[in-house]
C-alpha cells in the first residue's frame, strides 16, 4: 500500500515539473484535460453566467421599439453544456445598451495565429491584473488563462477538448463586449486546430453573430444559410433559426425573418421563448401590413406566456390589429371583462387605451374617444400607454382642424411618454400644429373683421344681439355649475373610484417617495419636490380649481383659443351692450388692407404647411384655391398658384390646371408660367428631325423679326414634343423672342427660369452667363456689324426714364444681324445650316440654331 502511495505522489510531481517546462505540444492531453474545467475554465464559465444572470434580471422589454429581443440571458449556453439548456444566448445586436457598458474598453492582446490565443508571447491578464473590471472582461481573462495553461496542441491539432468550451466563452465575452473582430480571431483558431470537433457548428453559429454585430449581413446570412444546409443537432438548430431571425431582421428582410421565425416557433418547445417568438413574429407581419396573420401571433404570444407583463401587452397588441371586421363587441367584453379580474384591474388604464384602439378600427370614433379619456382617469401603470392616450385624443382634434386642443394634449403626451423615438416624433408634430394654429387662428379672427366691417349698422346690431343672447346663457349656465359645485363640497358624492377621495384604501394621504423620515409632508423638502415632480409627470401643469381632473384640460383650451381670436378673458362691464362690440370694428382703409394682407399671407403659408408638415396634398390646395378666390395681391398670387401646380402636376394634374391656366393667361411673361409650360423637365429623349424642321422655321421668323410668329411656331412645338432634346433651345430662342418683344425685365425671366430647368446643359449655362451680362452695371457701348464701336444717339435710351421703354429700345439698338440685348456685350443667333451626319452632336451641343452658337462681344474689362 505505502509503495502505492508513494508511486502517485511521484506520478504528481513529474506531471507537475511537466507543466511547468514542458511546451504546448508536449503537454499530456489526459491531464491537462481534467484540469482544465476544473481550475480557470470553471471559473470563468461562473463569471459569464453571473453577467448573463444579471443582465436578466434586469431585462426589461421595450414593447414600444420596432422589435422585442428574443432572449433575455436565462440558462445561457456555454460550449458542450449546450445540450442540457432550455434557453440560449441573446441577440446581443438587441441588447446594444447592455453591450456597450464594456465597449470602451478594449483588449489589446491579438491571438496568435501560430498558437492559442493567449499562449506564449503574449500579456495575458491575471486575476490581479482584473481588479475592478466588468464581469465579461473577467470571463475573458479567465478564458485566456485556461487556454494558456491548458492547450495542447501537436501537428497543428488541439489535443484538449476542453479548450473547445474556453473559445466559446472567449468568442461570447468579446461579443457581448462589443468586440466582434476580436471574437472572430479566437473562433477562426477552433476552425483551424479543431475542425474535426463534433461542437464546430456552433462556433460557426457565434461566428454568423459576429459578423451580424459588424454590421456585414452577408457574410452573416451565408454562414448561417450554410449551416443550415448542413445536419446539424436539433439543439444547434434551435439557437441558429433564433439568431438567424435576427439577423434577418436588422438586415432588414422582414419577409424572409418572419418564415425563420416560423421555424423557430416550431423547433423550440420552452413556452417563454414560443411567447417571445410569437410576439416578434407578430411585430415582423404587423409592420409588413398582414394585421389578420400578426394577431394571430400575438394570441400566440398570449398564451405561451408565463409572464403578467407579457400577457397584458399582449392583448394591447391583439387589439391593436383588429381589422375592424370581426366580432368587436364580444371582443370589448371580453377586454372589459378581463380588465376587472384580480391583478388585471391594476391595468385598467392600458385596457382602456386598447379598447380605443379597436374602436377606432371598427369605425366607432366617438366610442373610441370615451375609451381614451377613461384611460386617463385610472390609476398609470405605464406612462407610455397614458402619452399615447393623450396622443389619440390630440389626434382627433387635429381631425376636426382643432389645432390648439390638438397641441394642447400633444404636449400633455410628450410630458410623461418614456419611448424616446416617439417624443421626437411627436415633439416636431407639435412644433408644426403651434405654427399652423397661429396662421389658422390669424385667419379666422381677421376674416370676422373683415366680414363684420362690411355689415351696414343693423346688420352688425343684429349679429351682436344674438352673441350678447348666447352669452347670457353660458354665464347662467357657469353660475348654475359654480353653485352645485359649492354645495357637493366636502360631501360624499357616491365616487368610490381610485381617484377618489372617499375610496376606501389603506395607503397614507401622501405617497411616500422614499423618504423614511415621519412627520408633517411639506415640512420634508425632499419629499414636496418628488411629488411635485410625480404630480407634473402624470397631470401636466395645472392651475387650481375645483374639479381640476376633468375640467382644466377642455378650460384650458378654451382659453387659448380665445387668446388666438383675441377675445379676453375677463369680463367687461359693457359686454351685454351691441355698441361695445360695434366701436372696436376698424373702419380705416388702410388698417382694413393690412388686415387682408395680413390675412392673405397667413393663408399662404398655412396652406405650404399643411402640404410640408403633413402632406396633406388636398386641405392645401383648397387652402390655396381660396386663397387665390379672394385675390391677394400679385406677389401672393403667384406663390399661391406655383404652389398649388408644384404639389400637384405629376400626380393630380386636373387639380393642377386651373394654377396653370390663370399663370398662362394672367401672367404669361413670369418664371411661374415658364415653370407651368415645362415644370423641371429632364428627360430628354433624342432629337427629331420634325423638331430641327420646327426649330429652323422659328428661328427664321425670329430672323425675320415676326417674334410673335417665332413663339407661336416655339409654343406648338414645346406643346407636341415636350421631351424632345432641343427643348431647352426653344426655350432660349422664345427668350429671345421675349427680349425683343417685350423687353429686357421679360427676358431676364425667362433666362432665370431656363438656368433653373436646365442648369446642367449648355443652354442653362449660357443663360446663367448672359444673365451676369444684363444684369450687370457696366456701362453700354454698341458696336457694328464688324464689333467696332459706334457712337450713341444724343436720345440715350437709358435716360429716358420709362424702365419698359428704356429695355425696349436697347433690345431694338442692336440690330437685325445682332438678334440680341446690347448692354455689356452683342449677342449673335448664327444663321441655321442644314444638317449633316458629322455635325448632329455639335447641333445637340449648341444654343442659337440646331448648329448655331450665341457670340458675344465683351468689352474690355467687362465680365470673363
Amino acid at each position: 500500500m505505502k509503495k502505492n502511495i508513494l508511486f502517485l505522489l511521484v506520478i504528481c510531481l513529474v506531471a507537475s515539473c511537466a507543466t511547468k517546462t514542458k511546451k504546448p505540444e508536449q503537454r499530456s492531453k489526459l491531464l491537462k484535460g481534467f484540469s482544465t474545467y476544473y481550475n480557470t475554465l470553471f471559473n470563468a464559465k461562473d463569471a459569464l453566467n453571473s453577467e448573463f444572470t444579471a443582465r436578466d434580471k434586469g431585462h426589461k422589454d421595450n414593447f414600444y421599439a420596432p422589435y422585442i429581443p428574443i432572449l433575455t440571458f436565462e440558462d445561457q449556453p456555454l460550449g458542450s453544456d449546450l445540450g442540457q439548456s432550455t434557453a440560449f444566448a441573446e441577440n446581443s445586436m438587441k441588447m446594444a445598451e447592455v453591450a456597450n457598458r464594456s465597449s470602451s474598453r478594449s483588449n489589446s492582446g491579438v491571438p496568435n495565429m501560430q498558437g492559442p490565443p493567449g499562449g506564449p508571447g503574449q500579456n495575458t491578464p491575471d486575476e490581479g491584473q482584473n481588479k475592478g473590471a466588468t464581469t465579461l472582461e473577467i470571463a475573458e481573462a479567465k478564458a485566456l488563462k485556461a487556454i494558456n495553461k491548458y492547450s495542447v496542441t501537436r501537428n497543428g491539432e488541439e489535443k484538449n477538448k476542453q479548450i473547445f468550451d474556453a473559445y466559446m466563452i472567449l468568442a461570447q465575452s468579446r461579443i457581448y463586449q462589443n468586440k466582434p473582430l476580436q471574437a472572430m480571431d479566437a473562433l477562426n483558431y477552433v476552425f483551424t486546430h479543431m475542425k474535426d470537433d463534433k461542437r464546430v457548428p456552433l462556433a460557426r453559429i457565434y461566428q454568423g453573430v459576429a459578423y451580424d454585430k459588424v454590421k456585414d449581413y452577408h457574410r452573416a446570412h451565408e454562414t448561417f444559410a450554410k449551416l443550415k444546409g448542413e445536419d446539424i443537432s436539433k439543439t444547434y438548430a434551435k439557437l441558429l433559426s433564433i439568431y438567424y431571425a435576427e439577423s434577418l431582421l436588422d438586415a432588414g428582410k422582414k419577409e424572409e425573418a418572419s418564415k425563420e421565425l416560423d421555424l423557430a416557433f416550431e423547433l423550440n418547445s420552452n413556452r417563454k421563448l414560443k411567447s417571445r417568438i410569437a410576439y416578434l413574429r407578430g411585430q415582423v407581419l404587423e409592420n409588413l401590413g398582414q394585421n389578420d396573420k400578426a394577431r394571430e401571433s400575438y394570441t400566440a404570444a398570449y398564451k405561451y406566456s408565463s409572464d403578467f407583463e407579457f400577457e397584458v401587452k399582449s392583448q394591447i397588441a391583439i387589439a391593436k390589429t383588429f381589422n375592424g371586421k370581426g366580432d368587436y363587441n364580444g371582443a370589448k367584453n371580453y377586454l372589459e371583462g378581463i380588465s376587472k379580474k384580480g391583478t388585471y384591474g391594476s391595468r385598467k388604464n392600458e385596457f382602456y387605451y386598447a379598447l380605443g384602439l379597436m374602436a377606432n378600427k371598427a369605425g366607432k370614433k366617438d366610442e373610441a374617444q370615451q375609451f381614451f379619456r377613461k384611460s386617463l382617469f385610472e390609476k398609470v401603470s405605464d406612462p407610455q400607454i397614458r402619452g399615447l392616450a393623450y396622443y389619440e385624443i390630440g389626434k382627433s382634434y387635429l381631425d376636426k382642424n382643432d389645432y390648439i386642443g390638438a397641441g394642447s394634449y400633444y404636449d400633455s403626451a410628450l410630458a410623461v411618454m418614456t419611448y424616446e423615438p416617439s417624443k421626437i416624433l411627436l415633439k416636431d408634430q407639435s412644433e408644426y400644429i403651434k405654427k399652423i394654429s397661429k396662421n389658422y387662428y390669424l385667419i379666422k379672427k381677421n376674416d370676422s373683421i373683415l366680414s363684420l366691417a362690411k355689415m351696414d349698422d343693423a346688420q352688425k346690431t343684429d349679429f351682436f344681439s344674438k352673441h350678447i343672447a348666447k352669452l347670457k346663457l353660458k354665464e347662467e349656465k357657469d353660475e348654475l355649475e359654480r353653485k352645485r359645485a359649492e354645495r357637493i363640497k366636502g360631501f360624499d358624492t357616491g365616487d368610490y373610484n381610485a381617484n377618489s377621495i372617499f375610496a376606501n384604501n389603506n395607503s397614507n394621504a401622501f405617497e411616500d417617495f422614499g423618504v423614511t423620515t415621519k412627520g408633517f409632508y411639506f415640512n420634508n423638502t425632499g419629499t414636496v419636490s418628488k411629488g411635485t415632480s410625480s404630480f407634473k409627470q402624470v397631470w401636466g401643469d395645472r392651475a387650481l380649481s375645483d374639479n381640476w381632473r376633468f375640467s382644466k384640460k377642455m378650460a384650458s383650451i378654451e382659453d387659448m383659443k380665445n387668446e388666438a381670436l383675441g377675445v379676453t378673458s375677463a369680463p367687461n362691464p359693457r359686454r351685454f351692450e351691441p355698441s361695445y362690440y360695434i366701436e372696436q370694428i376698424p373702419t380705416d382703409q388702410g388698417k382694413l388692407s393690412q388686415l387682408k394682407k395680413d390675412r392673405d399671407t397667413a393663408s399662404l403659408g398655412l396652406g405650404i404647411m399643411y402640404q410640408n408638415y403633413f402632406t396633406n396634398t388636398p386641405l392645401a390646395t383648397k387652402t390655396l384655391y381660396d386663397l387665390v378666390d379672394v385675390k391677394p395681391e400679385e406677389k401672393v398670387m403667384l406663390q399661391a398658384l406655383y404652389e398649388i401646380f408644384a404639389m400637384n402636376y405629376e400626380k393630380n394634374p386636373q387639380a393642377s390646371d386651373r394654377a396653370k391656366q390663370i399663370l398662362l393667361t394672367d401672367y404669361p411673361y413670369t418664371s411661374y408660367a415658364e415653370f407651368a409650360r415645362n415644370p423641371k423637365n429632364v428627360s430628354f429623349v433624342k432629337s427629331t428631325e420634325d423638331v430641327e424642321n420646327e426649330y429652323k422655321k422659328a428661328y427664321a421668323l425670329y430672323e425675320l423679326e415676326k417674334f410673335g410668329e417665332s413663339r407661336q411656331v416655339i409654343d406648338q412645338t414645346l406643346q407636341k414634343f415636350p421631351k424632345d432634346a432641343l427643348v431647352p433651345k426653344l426655350y432660349l430662342l422664345n427668350a429671345f423672342n421675349a427680349g425683343k418683344s417685350s423687353g429686357k425685365e421679360v427676358m431676364i425671366l425667362q433666362l432665370e427660369q431656363i438656368a433653373l430647368n436646365y442648369s446642367k446643359t449648355p443652354e442653362g449655362i449660357r443663360a446663367k452667363e448672359m444673365l451676369n451680362y444684363l444684369k450687370s452695371e457696366l456701362s453700354f457701348q454698341a458696336t457694328d456689324n464688324k464689333g467696332n464701336p459706334v457712337l450713341q444717339q444724343p436720345s440715350s435710351p437709358v435716360q429716358s426714364g420709362n424702365p419698359v421703354n428704356d429695355s425696349q429700345q436697347m433690345i431694338n439698338q442692336g440690330g437685325k444681324k445682332q438678334g440680341g440685348i446690347n448692354n455689356s456685350q452683342n449677342f449673335e443667333l448664327t444663321p441655321p445650316q442644314q444638317n449633316t451626319p458629322n455635325n448632329v452632336q455639335q447641333q445637340k451641343n449648341s444654343i442659337g440654331s440646331p448648329n448655331g452658337t450665341v457670340k458675344s462681344n465683351v468689352p474690355p474689362g467687362g465680365p470673363q
